[in-house]
């Protein structure tokens, strides 16, 4: 049986190589052929089509007979419930089953027939996972509800300043288009960065 493992984490300081070996110790197990191995680093907040190694995952399986995609865990999937579904069903009509590893569910059987209680504990699962997202976002919106009632602060501490190299370093695309000769106001539409910062960027390549 020839499989692919996909992996996901959400940021650049995560690591996805925990949930690759032990994908890649299960189909060992199962004595199944890995054909490829897409890995990521992206937000759980994009869409399936900004995920570039999900999309390279399709393309992959549809253009190779591949007949399950391993994963760890639904969220590694999709951002909410129509997010998974639609990469399910994508699967489910190339007849690719799709294993969740941390619950040990298969969407589809040896017959490629829909296995229709792990289809039902597949939105049950995706649901529960964004009830936690908003209530964390609510807490957090609370903490700092809260924080500013009490007069505290929220963002940069006052007398914060960016050095110049790292303005340079972080609006590389502007500094390009203004040494190009593009005016500030052109600039300010491409990178939509604001006047203020487009003016000073000016100043600094200038100076």
């Amino acid at each position: 049986m020839k499989v692919v493992i996909y992996a996901r984490v959400s940021t650049s300081s995560q690591d996805y190589k925990r949930q690759t070996e032990e994908l890649v110790d299960y189909a060992k197990k199962m004595n199944y052929d890995v054909a490829g191995i897409f890995e990521e680093k992206v937000s759980g907040a994009k869409k399936n089509e900004e995920r570039e190694e999900l999309i390279k995952m399709i393309d992959f399986i549809k253009e190779n007979k591949i007949d399950k995609v391993l994963c760890w865990e639904l969220s590694r999937i999709g951002r909410n419930t129509i997010e998974v579904l639609k990469t399910i069903e994508l699967l489910n009509q190339n007849c690719i089953s799709l294993y969740i590893k941390n619950h040990n569910i298969e969407t589809l059987n040896e017959k490629c027939e829909i296995n229709p209680m792990s289809n039902f504990m597949i939105q049950i699962l995706t649901s529960i996972s964004e009830m936690e997202k908003t209530t964390i976002r609510q807490r957090i919106k609370s903490g700092y509800d809260s924080y500013r009632n009490n007069g505290g602060k929220v963002g940069r501490k006052d007398g914060f300043k960016k050095s110049d190299d790292l303005v340079l370093e972080q609006n590389k695309e502007a500094v390009k288009l203004l040494k190009q000769g593009y005016s500030v106001r052109k600039v300010m539409k491409l990178t939509d960065r604001s006047s203020g910062t487009i003016q000073k960027i000016k100043k600094l390549i200038e100076g």
